[in-house]
């Protein structure tokens, strides 16, 4: 391989990389979970009770 196409590899590499790890990141949540309120409906039992 040539000096400029050994360079050019690296650099797609390396873009690539920047791309996935930044599309990975901005998947995440942005605040902290919160807890359930309270719902009466949570916790459920199963078997729902007849």
């Amino acid at each position: 391989m040539t000096k400029v196409k050994n360079m050019r590899v690296r650099l797609a590499v390396l873009l690539l990389a920047a791309g996935l790890a930044l599309s990975m990141a901005a998947c995440g949540k942005k605040n902290a979970p919160k807890p359930p309120g309270p719902d009466p409906t949570y916790p459920k039992t199963y078997p729902k009770p007849d």
